[in-house]
């Protein structure tokens, strides 16, 4: 049987692999995409509402996002970085509701105002001066700060509810915050694709293997052998360039794909769950997202937070994560994923990085161990009148932080997201979480500059890369007057203002 072609295989059916898909095919509408899913139906995994924060990650509210110095100092650098890659998400996103290939903003994104909130001396003196160093900058000038107790009030009415003024807390507040349906966002994305002829969705597929037959009959594309997990059905696809956008699935895929560019790399995971209200009254007097500080060992996927969400158009009201240990490395994935992706490359990595973290080791399996009060405990910092009836546990998603080598300790650990891309620009991975989907666009982009740069240097994909979002090429962070005309426009766009 003869195999089948396509120009570019999207491995997962996640937002990073429909960004992609999208961006390639507003570029290039001849382009043949493939998107293989093992699961039933795309945004399932990472993507999925649950899954993750469904934060619009624009460092307004994520106080790890600007960590402190030994001295004190804070460094801002992380937040004015993830705030611009933000930017260029909502300028994608807009120019597709403008043109019609997404719907109305309000069915995947919602304007939820973002807060960070502190208590006592210490860590409002923390947040004053991180409120002093972003509030000069272009990108932060609409954050406020308040220890007014009215004015918290009036912010967030449910937490302040049940305290006294004496309380010493504290509290940013940006307006323009918003509210991710990424499972939303990813399924309409998907059926934007499915209207072009020369784009192909497998699901229930599973890659089984991918081989680079670079010096047969002068063959420089990927063979990748596809499984349907139903019917157990096998064929063969030749693929001009693969992107691996499978969430903790990814490792795996990078390793079975052997380039050189992977050596080294290893995984490790970390689940979530949340404290979801089932109380209708009290999902509707919050509608903010409430961002506090980590524990002392925590992961930055962490963070607590008491999040106004829409879910499938519908009010929820979602605490937590509280983190879990794990050895999956996607939630319908196999305990035996860790294990499996130990490799002799990467082994002194995985070592170094397992001796130098066992506190963290323990938070998470701590963490995993707590019972419905304890996590209630953990609520009612934020909310003192919670009903532990009024709350139930459901799981999150999973997440795979890298594990890379160092020289010093072996191996360490780093909570980002990595693009990892063959030399000759035919295969490229996103490994990592956060502040992960928040910027999509900005990832998909640097894929689009490391592994199609020829094509996107052409005159036509520059005209068209400025149509799509007309920031490219541009730095947010330093031209203030390029921002103003942008935010206002996608603010009025997406309903964000």
């Amino acid at each position: 049987m003869k195999n089948l072609e396509t120009d570019v295989l999207l491995v997962g059916g996640g937002i990073m692999s429909a960004t992609l898909g999208v961006l390639l095919q507003q570029l290039d509408p001849t382009l043949h995409i493939t998107m293989v899913e093992q699961l039933s139906d795309v945004a399932l995994e990472s993507s999925d509402a649950l899954n993750n924060a469904g934060t619009g990650h624009a460092g307004y509210c994520e106080l790890n996002y600007t960590p402190q110095a030994a001295d004190g100092k804070l460094d801002i650098n992380r937040a004015l970085e993830i705030n611009a890659a933000f930017e260029t998400s909502l300028q994608f996103w807009s120019h597709l509701v403008e043109t019609g290939a997404l719907p109305a903003p309000t069915q995947f994104i919602n304007q939820t105002p973002h807060l960070s909130i502190v208590w006592g001396e210490q860590n409002i003196a923390f947040l004053k001066q991180r409120y002093e160093l972003l509030k000069p900058h272009h990108l932060f000038e609409d954050m406020q700060f308040s220890a007014d107790f009215l004015q918290l009030t009036a912010w967030m009415p449910l937490m302040m509810a049940n305290r006294t003024a004496g309380e010493q807390m504290a509290a940013t507040y940006v307006a323009h915050g918003s509210d991710i349906d990424f499972g939303a966002l990813t399924r309409h994305m998907v059926a934007h694709l499915q209207l072009h002829s020369n784009f192909t969705l497998l699901n229930n597929t599973r890659v089984k293997m991918l081989d680079k037959l670079k010096n047969r009959a002068k063959d420089n594309s990927w063979h990748v052998k596809l499984l349907n997990t139903q019917t157990k059905h096998a064929k063969t696809i030749n693929a001009k360039f693969v992107f691996l956008g499978a969430g903790g699935g990814a490792l795996p895929l990078l390793q079975l794909a052997d380039i050189d560019e992977s050596k080294g790399y290893g995984g490790f995971p970390v689940s979530g769950q949340w404290l979801i209200c089932n109380n209708p009254e009290v999902i509707a007097q919050h509608q903010v997202k409430v961002y506090g500080k980590a524990a002392v060992g925590a992961p930055p996927m962490s963070v607590p937070h008491l999040d106004a969400r829409t879910i499938n158009g519908k009010a929820a009201l979602l605490f937590g994560p509280f983190a879990g240990f794990t050895t999956k490395f996607l939630k319908q994935g196999s305990r035996f994923d860790l294990a499996k992706s130990i490799k002799k490359n990467n082994l002194k990595a995985m070592l170094g990085v397992g001796k130098h973290n066992l506190d963290l080791t323990k938070y998470l399996i701590k963490e995993a161990r707590q019972t419905h009060e304890q996590r209630m405990t953990a609520l009612r910092e934020f909310l003192p009148q919670a009903d532990s009836q009024d709350w139930q546990l459901e799981q999150a998603g999973q997440r795979v932080q890298i594990i890379k080598n160092c020289e010093e300790n072996w191996g360490k650990l780093e909570f980002g997201t990595e693009i990892v891309a063959s030399k000759d620009g035919t295969l490229a991975a996103l490994l990592g979480a956060s502040p992960g989907a928040s910027v999509s666009v900005q990832a998909m982009i640097t894929v689009l500059e490391r592994c199609f740069n020829a094509k996107l240097n052409s005159a036509d994909w520059q005209q068209k890369m400025k149509q799509l979002v007309p920031s490219y090429g541009e730095s947010l962070i330093e031209n203030i007057d390029l921002l103003k005309p942008i935010r206002q426009r996608t603010l009025s766009t997406l309903n964000l203002k």
